[in-house]
């Protein structure tokens, strides 16, 4: 082989293993950017050395909002209702969701496609219909709005997005597995507790999760249910007449980070577990 072929091979080669730069990698990277352009922005005046209470330019760096970041008594109980809402949500939206979507995934019943569309109607109904429907089902029932009717109306909207994730997995899920642990003498609860539970495990957690999120998220249907109780998007909201403190930009990263952690556990723990 003469030196000029393997100089064209060698340069083949080398085109090969350079990465190609495509239009949808730059559209992806784009999106990416446009998502987290503003929680780099609010991380990022987190750490900024304000003398006021209008945290909307850069004065210079500092840490010590992070030893101030509970000097809010109401922002405090904000976000303390908050965490609540979202906890009691990541529960009650994960253990029905779950029963939902394993229920929807594995068998076939009367009222199937019913639920298929009420479900897909939760998630695509705009917040501002959900949130007056609820309104008016709540003041129907003589309910007192509060902490329960808005863990209710979290619960209501976040369910069908748990019933999804855990359904998409039922229905990856090789059935032959709980087959041969049925034929080894298991019954029905070792079956699910030993084989089923566990592969299901990453989904829901996954469903949990976004539920959680949702529900720290959420402010259109809040404000509609809430009465006089007062969550953190409820209070920044309210704050932003007289200024938003920097302990919210604090509140807001440490609640991301929190965030990232538990996703990266879960995938961790998915990852072992297969």
């Amino acid at each position: 082989m003469s030196a000029t072929a393997t100089k064209a091979e060698a340069t083949v080669s080398r085109r090969q293993r350079r990465p190609r730069i495509t239009l949808g990698k730059v559209f992806t990277w784009a999106v990416l950017v446009w998502l987290f352009l503003p929680i780099a922005g609010m991380i990022a005046f987190s750490f900024n050395d304000i003398s006021g209470r209008h945290n909307v330019t850069w004065q210079g760096f500092t840490l010590k909002w992070y030893g101030k970041a509970f000097v809010y008594p109401d922002l405090n109980q904000a976000l303390f209702n908050t965490l609540l809402i979202g906890f009691a949500t990541m529960l009650i939206a994960g253990i029905t969701g779950t029963l939902l979507g394993l229920a929807m995934g594995r068998y076939r019943f009367r009222g199937q496609q019913a639920s298929n569309l009420v479900m897909f109607a939760a998630i695509s109904a705009p917040e501002v219909v959900i949130g007056a429907s609820l309104l008016s089902l709540f003041i129907a029932l003589n309910l007192t709005l509060g902490m329960t009717t808005v863990i209710i109306a979290h619960v209501m909207f976040s369910i069908s997005f748990v019933a999804i994730t855990v359904r998409a997995r039922v229905m990856t899920m090789d059935p032959s597995i709980e087959e041969a642990a049925r034929d080894l003498g298991a019954d029905s609860w070792t079956t699910f507790r030993l084989v089923t539970f566990p592969m299901l495990f990453p989904a829901i957690m996954a469903g949990g999760l976004l539920a959680f999120a949702l529900s720290v998220d959420d402010f259109i249907i809040t404000s509609f249910v809430s009465g006089d109780l007062t969550t953190f998007p409820l209070w920044i909201w309210g704050s932003t007449r007289v200024g938003i403190p920097p302990q919210v930009n604090v509140m807001g990263t440490l609640i991301f980070v929190v965030g990232v952690l538990l996703a990266i556990t879960n995938i961790i723990l998915a990852r072992r577990r297969s």
